[in-house]
């Protein structure tokens, strides 16, 4: 059975289309010529040949269509070719029992398979086992998706995916089955992938390495724990001892000498042997000891100035390998120690006598060393990755993907476990519905067999000869063709009837043709197959006593139906005559829940440049004339028809009812709105009251409301205002200047 249908690009139905909803067993649609049903029945009869538009049917099931339209007529009773034969059964009791046993156990196999269908892909044929899995892999696509949205500015890593969803969930699958690679920090990923994935990699010097040695050594030298003293056996060097001012005595010999013998500091004349004993303590072995703290000094001030000064080329300074700041951070701090050491060498220098201890820079110096060596450990990171770009890409865009793998590790393992579990049900389900399906193809084999041995053309032609009788076509009748499995239609006296038929012998004939082939086939089996039926204006050419038979047999389709006594399963009626879809719709046991259970109701509009469906919930044609209001009441107004909605009803009230002369109307309206007025009562002059259904008569948009206002009060002018309001009901709107009643 058909769910639902969509409609788009094709007849009246623009590129948005619309949509038939829940369809049911017995569906009707009532619209004018022109506005889309004969579209409806063609998608029906086969959707393959509409790309725009689609059938959605239970279970996903298709059954075999039906369909009664103009085209159905074209393709069977054109005049240069005999009429198909229709089979239906004969009378081998035995034979026609076991087929009935046969269709129920393939109507059971059948209902399994829809179940199954059902469940696998839902009524819809989207949904189910099958539709759940796609909703579960659709919600993973957009997690794994937003777990890679968080590596943005490591898009290098997903080239080829970064656009593409899809591609990137089934890569995804693909590194989380594989992916063994070292799970690393995300800032150790980001900076290694500023270099890796650059388009200008160059290769890099290393830094030159200070190991410190020459300053570290000058540290240790011993005259700076020496005691420098003079001569001990000069017989001033006892009492320089035991005044312990040796520096001091040192640092005024100089004044000595210039005073020429005068001493420097009692100011006494000294005489030639203190001279001499002031010499001979400050020895030569003295003078030694100082010019090594001389040359210490030197030294460590130019060991020190070199280190220094190396730690602040342009090479080491411009660095981008280097932490800039903490290297200037350690270099400022190992030149402060620097300074206090110097401080204390020329402090050795003034008191030879002090020992003094340098400050140990050995721990500063293999600070700023090390920042060194670990650039330079990063410069042959570079250059051996220059070296081997290729393999070093592929190593890390894999430890780049084990990041977002990482992150949804917990998401992944729920959604691998659900898809496995459907998975697996979605596997039993079909492996059920193709072992069935094997099972449901035997047994229509086995029911084709059975049918081939008494179905028959000849029935049918009985059987349409009969009903011709019965509803008085007395003047032609079908007949066997002397091609095998083919009908001819003859007069009385055996001429070829065919070419002669008047166009409501022609209809009545078809529809009859088309009646028989509901409960047969053209072949001499599928007389039983499950099957869609669609009449498509069925009493387009036929008088009243025949459209009331048409309907009667069209009525007989849907008793069997609903009796289970029919291959038919779901049935279609589209006409835009009034008279026929009153008696078609006509059912005195129908109730609301009947209605809702089995029944559809349909309005077809055309509105302006497209085709419109409306659903009811019942029956929306109560007569033609309240029909005709409800198009005036309905908004927006349908530009195509409206005018000649509004002449019908002034034709069918004034005419049969009002009793007014429309001349004497017209006087009461001046300008264009008595032009307006004219055109409205042109057809109660006429007297062609309901004349055509198909006249099209189109109304600007800009010129509706000045229409819909003339219409108004004609009833107003005429005296007939009440009976404007009471069809316009809760639509009625006084005119400017008038009191509403």
């Amino acid at each position: 059975m058909i769910k639902s249908i969509h409609l788009a690009n094709e007849g009246p139905y623009d590129a948005t289309g619309a949509s038939i909803q829940d369809l049911k067993c017995i569906n009707f649609f009532f619209g004018p010529n022109g506005s889309g049903k004969t579209t409806i029945s063609r998608v029906i009869s086969d959707s393959q040949i509409f790309p725009n538009c689609n059938l959605i049917w239970a279970g996903g099931s298709p059954l075999e269509t039906c369909v009664y339209n103009k085209d159905f007529v074209e393709n069977h009773f054109d005049a240069e070719s005999s009429i198909k034969g229709i089979y239906t059964f004969g009378k081998n009791i035995e034979v026609n029992e076991k087929i009935g046993t046969l269709t129920q156990e393939a109507e059971q196999m059948n209902a399994k398979l829809t179940r199954w269908r059902s469940t696998l892909c839902g009524e819809d044929g989207v949904s189910g086992k099958v539709g759940e899995r796609k909703t579960l892999v659709e919600q993973f696509v957009e997690d794994v998706w937003s777990a890679k949205r968080q590596m943005n500015d490591l898009n290098a890593a997903f080239t080829g995916l970064n656009n593409n969803k899809q591609r990137f969930y089934e890569k995804y699958l693909l590194e989380a089955s594989s992916n063994a690679s070292t799970l690393r920090d995300i800032a150790e990923l980001r900076e290694e992938a500023d270099m890796v994935y650059s388009d200008s990699l160059t290769k890099a010097a290393p830094l030159p390495v200070q190991d410190g040695s020459e300053v570290l050594g000058l540290e240790d030298e011993t005259i700076l724990k020496k005691i420098i003293v003079g001569k001990e056996d000069v017989d001033i060097a006892a009492l320089i001892e035991k005044l312990g001012n040796s520096d001091w005595v040192q640092s005024g010999r100089q004044y000595f000498e210039q005073l020429e013998g005068q001493c420097p500091f009692c100011q006494q004349k000294t005489d030639a042997d203190f001279r001499q004993s002031l010499e001979a303590y400050f020895d030569d072995s003295y003078i030694a000891d100082l010019s090594a703290v001389d040359n210490l000094l030197a030294n460590y001030l130019k060991a020190s100035s070199d280190l220094l000064e190396a730690y602040r080329t342009p090479d080491i300074i411009e660095s981008s390998y280097l932490n800039r700041e903490l290297l200037e951070q350690d270099v400022a701090a190992l030149e402060l120690l620097f300074t206090r050491n110097i401080e204390l060498i020329q402090a050795k220098k003034t008191e030879p006598s002090v020992p003094v201890t340098l400050l140990d820079a050995a721990a500063k110096i293999a600070r700023v060393k090390a920042q060194v060596t670990q650039a330079n450990r990063k410069i042959a990171e570079k250059n051996n990755t220059i070296d081997n770009l290729a393999s070093r890409k592929a190593e890390l865009t894999s430890q780049i993907w084990r990041r977002p793998l990482e992150d949804s590790k917990s998401v992944y393992n729920r959604h691998r476990k659900k898809n496995e579990d459907l998975g697996s049900a979605i596997m039993s389900l079909q492996n059920k519905i193709d072992s069935e399906t094997n099972n449901l193809q035997a047994k229509r084999k086995e029911i084709v067999e059975n049918e081939q041995k008494i179905t028959s053309i000849k029935p049918t032609i009985n059987s349409i000869n009969e009903h011709l009788k019965s509803f008085g076509f007395t003047n032609f009748h079908l007949v066997e063709s002397t091609n095998s499995g083919f009908y001819e239609i003859e007069r009385e006296d055996g001429r070829d009837a065919k070419r002669t038929l008047s166009e409501g012998e022609k209809s009545f004939i078809t529809f009859l043709y088309f009646y028989h082939l509901i409960d047969g086939s053209f072949s001499s089996s599928g007389s039983t197959t499950d099957k869609v039926v669609v009449f498509d204006d069925p009493v387009s050419s036929l008088d009243a006593d025949i459209l009331f038979i048409v309907c009667n047999l069209i009525k007989t389709v849907f008793a069997k139906m609903r009796s289970d006594e029919s291959p038919v399963k779901q049935a279609f009626v589209f006409t835009h005559n009034i008279y026929f879809h009153k008696e078609v719709t006509f059912d005195k046991n129908r109730n609301a829940t009947k209605a809702k259970q089995d029944e559809t109701f349909w309005i077809v509009r055309k509105t302006s440049q497209r085709s419109e469906l409306e659903n009811f919930e019942d029956n929306p044609i109560k007569s033609s004339y309240e029909l005709l209001w409800r198009e005036v009441r309905r908004k927006p107004p349908s530009y195509t028809n409206i005018q000649n909605v509004m002449r019908r009803i002034l034709e069918h009230y004034f005419k049969f009812y009002g009793g007014v002369t429309p001349d004497n109307i017209v006087d009461k309206f001046d300008g264009k709105d008595k032009m307006i007025c004219g055109t409205l009562l042109s057809w109660v002059n006429d007297g062609s009251h309901f004349a055509s259904d198909d006249l099209y008569m189109a109304c600007e948009p800009g010129q509706v409301d000045r229409y819909l206002n003339v219409f108004q009060k004609i009833f107003e002018e005429s005296g007939h205002a009440g009976h404007f309001s009471m069809m316009m009901g809760d639509d009625y709107v006084a005119l400017p200047g008038e009191q509403s009643e």
